[in-house]
């Protein structure tokens, strides 16, 4: 799927602002400009004259570019005029134009037929702003990384330095979200708190969803409570309901699975949610301080089964980088 009918919506209507705005400060300008200088009214009027007489000449046949060639030297005739008419008012040359935030599309989003480039900009920062997480992400990102946090110390369990393994797992979500497509495998990041695993969550979400893909990315607490409002205050199935967003995103950011609360509603919502993307093809990123043997004795064998046949497992280790940190 691509982005959600909603985030378009509301690129749409942040253009609309934007064009709204400079024709509207335009509008300004021009009843300040015509307070100081009267004559400049009639001139705009006799700019105007002549792109309707330049439209009306094309159907004049054989004679029209004869006429079109008059009309356009009276309009650069009008136009000379307006720039000395603003010079002796002490105003710029570009005073009266419109000063839209993108000059090539003038804030319409569309350019030769095709999407403009600023309206592309704006729908993926506006598929950033729905997930209300854009200061992480600005923050978490590949570059701001540092393995240099990582302990050159051997791991007692994975028998290399931390360093190494953590380098080793960088460089495979690096890839992992360059390489990244509908039907990519999953991840699990494994182990305690503190040791990246969500900077490195959301560095992968910034990759993806600048290459145009829908992502969603959440809490499990903050899913499960967000189900059990839809599904127990009877709140009907539509587009803006989380359930749109778990199964149809085409990447799903699963945070901290095992710091909610379980029930038997929780841990049969977290198995539908994995079945059904499993079935689809979907990729899932999840990250928890759980083992694979604690998540099966939390959830149960088909949880864990399912997670373990999706999802490439990528194991964390090291010191709480935020300790180090604010050390």
């Amino acid at each position: 799927m691509a982005y959600k009918k909603s985030v378009y919506e509301k690129a749409a209507q942040r253009l609309e602002a934007r064009r709204k705005k400079a024709e509207d400060e335009q509008k300004m300008r021009r009843n300040a400009a015509a307070l100081k200088c009267p004559e400049l009214l009639s001139v705009e009027r006799e700019m105007a004259d002549c792109a309707v007489q330049a439209v009306k000449a094309i159907g004049l046949g054989d004679d029209a570019e004869k006429h079109v060639l008059k009309i356009s030297e009276k309009s650069l005739q009008a136009q000379q005029k307006r720039k000395e008419l603003l010079k002796s008012a002490g105003l710029p040359e570009d005073y009266l134009e419109a000063k839209y935030t993108c000059p090539v599309c003038h804030d319409t989003g569309f350019h030769d037929g095709y999407y403009c480039d600023c309206y592309k900009k704006l729908i993926k920062q506006t598929a950033v702003d729905e997930l209300g997480i854009s200061a992480q992400i600005k923050k978490c990102t590949f570059d701001s990384f540092r393995l240099d946090c990582y302990p050159n110390v051997v791991d007692p369990v994975l028998g290399i330095s931390q360093k190494e393994q953590m380098k080793t797992v960088y460089e495979y979500c690096c890839d992992w979200a360059k390489d990244f497509s509908r039907r990519s495998t999953g991840l699990i990041m494994l182990g305690k708190t503190g040791l990246g695993k969500t900077h490195l969550s959301l560095a992968i979400l910034g990759v993806v969803i600048n290459k145009g893909y829908s992502v969603y990315y959440n809490s499990v607490q903050n899913i499960m409570d967000r189900l059990q409002k839809e599904h127990f205050g009877k709140t009907t199935y539509n587009e803006d309901s989380i359930e749109g967003d778990l199964y149809e995103s085409d990447l799903l950011i699963l945070d901290d699975l095992g710091a909610e609360f379980s029930t038997q509603f929780t841990v049969a919502e977290l198995y539908n949610i994995l079945n059904t993307r499993m079935i689809n093809s979907k990729p899932i990123i999840i990250s928890t301080n759980l083992t694979v043997r604690e998540i099966e004795e939390k959830y149960s064998q088909r949880i864990a089964s399912r997670i373990v046949g999706s999802c490439m497992p990528l194991q964390f280790c090291g010191r709480d980088i935020r300790q180090i940190l604010n050390g």
